[in-house]
C-alpha cells in the first residue's frame, strides 16, 4: 500500500500519535492504566523500518494490533502492515468460552437445579447474545484501527 506522505513525516506522525511501550505489556497491565490520561491514539513500538501498535485504550481492551513495515521506493513511501492477534490463548477463549458457558450451565441445571424451561431459555439466549455482541465489538475494533490508521498515515490502497 502506498502513502501520500513522505517517509519523514510518516515518522513524525508516529512519533506524534503513538504512546512508546510493548503493545503485550499493555493489555496485561490495563487496569494500572485507568489512571493515566491518554493522550496519544496508538500505542506501540516503532523503528526506523517497522512498527506494532495498537490501539490506546484504558477501558476497552485491543485484541489486535497492527505490525507492519515501511520503506521508500523510487520517491513514495511503500507501508505493509498486517492486523494479528495479541495472543492466539485470547482468540481461542473468545471464540470457545460461550460453548463452554453454554454446556456448563445447561448441565447445572439439567442435574442439580431442575428449574423451569423458561430459565433454561433466558439463560442460552443471555450467552448467545454476549457472544454475538463481543464479536461484533472486535470486528468494529478492528475495522476502526485499520481505518483511523489509513486515515491518519494518509494509506490509500
Amino acid at each position: 500500500m502506498k502513502s501520500k506522505i513522505d517517509i519523514t513525516e510518516f515518522r513524525n506522525r508516529l512519533k506524534e500519535n503513538t504512546k512508546i511501550g510493548s503493545p503485550r505489556l499493555k493489555i496485561r497491565l490495563g487496569f494500572f492504566s485507568l489512571f493515566t490520561e491518554n493522550s496519544k491514539y496508538f500505542y506501540g513500538n516503532f523503528d526506523n523500518s517497522t512498527f506494532e501498535i495498537i490501539k490506546n485504550s484504558n477501558f476497552f481492551p485491543s485484541f489486535y494490533f497492527l505490525k507492519g513495515t515501511y520503506k521508500n521506493i523510487e520517491k513514495s513511501l511503500i507501508v505493509n502492515y498486517t492486523i494479528e492477534p495479541l495472543g492466539k490463548l485470547r482468540v481461542a477463549y473468545i471464540n470457545y468460552f460461550p460453548v463452554i458457558a453454554m454446556i456448563i450451565f445447561n448441565s447445572i441445571f439439567y442435574f442439580h437445579a431442575k428449574p423451569p424451561i423458561e430459565i433454561y431459555i433466558i439463560s442460552n439466549l443471555f450467552i448467545v447474545f454476549i457472544s454475538i455482541i463481543t464479536r461484533l465489538n472486535i470486528i468494529r475494533q478492528n475495522r476502526n484501527l485499520k481505518r483511523k490508521f489509513n486515515k491518519m498515515f494518509e494509506i490509500t490502497e
